[in-house]
């Protein structure tokens, strides 16, 4: 017998999986999280803000959601969506000079982004091609 062959015969049958280490698994999450693509709020809460211009902070774009949209939105959940707009780059914001009527708090001022607005244009494009050929809007009957 070859020497090969013994090790041939001496490995085992099932190969033992490459393990994923968690280092690479918190990598592919955090890229995931990344994504080009907006839930529904933050897209609300973009289109609020370019209707809005440059210079809108929470309350405004909360109000302009609940006139606009008929929809009542928590001022934090607004912030939160801001924030994760900020973190893809699609925002940027600013705090601006204390103000005495709010006991001295700076506001946080948002503008959108060259990055923000080339994303709400393909997300415009997108949606208008999967509504496009939608039998049900097309006057079909389901």
């Amino acid at each position: 017998m070859r020497p090969s062959a013994f090790v041939d015969t001496c490995r085992p049958l099932v190969q033992p999986r490459p393990r994923l280490l968690l280092v690479y698994l918190f990598y592919i999450v955090e890229e995931m999280s990344k994504g080009r693509y907006f839930g529904e709020l933050e897209l609300m809460v973009l289109l609020t803000l370019v209707r809005l211009g440059d210079g809108a902070y929470g309350v405004p774009i909360s109000k302009d959601l609940r006139n606009i949209a008929g929809r009542e939105v928590a001022l934090g959940s607004v912030y939160a969506a801001l924030d994760r707009l900020e973190q893809k780059g699609f925002v940027t914001s600013m705090l601006g000079d204390p103000t005495p009527e709010r006991g001295g708090r700076a506001k946080r001022y948002f503008r959108v982004t060259r990055a923000g607005l080339k994303a709400l244009r393909m997300t415009r494009t997108v949606l208008t091609n999967l509504w496009r050929g939608v039998p049900l809007l097309e006057g079909e009957r389901a």
